[in-house]
């Protein structure tokens, strides 16, 4: 049974959270599943809309998806609640892929 046999397996016992959605999403778009992955952190940063690595990796996740203006986003809500937080590392991460995925919006209009 992989990972995400394991994790799916959680959740249909109840035990649902932004960690353990954050931990699907991950696992997801490591296999190259996008649309799986945009579901489970969008279903993290619902629950735990302070959840600075859950904002990131949807950002990441809606960018490679060609989401670029939810991407955006979801990035700048994820920019606020790191800087709220003081996680430099991952506001640096997002400002990052938030150029990106501005660039990519730019290009595609």
């Amino acid at each position: 049974m992989g990972i995400i046999d394991n994790l799916e397996a959680m959740r249909a016992k109840g035990q649902d959270s932004a960690l353990l959605r954050y931990s699907l999403g991950n696992e997801y778009l490591k296999q190259e599943q996008t649309d799986q992955a945009i579901e489970h952190l969008a279903e993290a940063t619902g629950q735990d809309p302070n959840y600075s690595a859950a904002w990131k990796l949807y950002g990441k996740a809606l960018t490679q998806a060609s989401r670029y203006a939810e991407a955006v986003e979801a990035l700048n809500r994820g920019i606020e609640v790191a800087e709220a937080k003081g996680d430099a590392q991952a506001v640096k991460e997002m400002r990052v892929f938030l150029k990106r995925a501005l660039s990519a919006l730019d290009a595609s209009g």
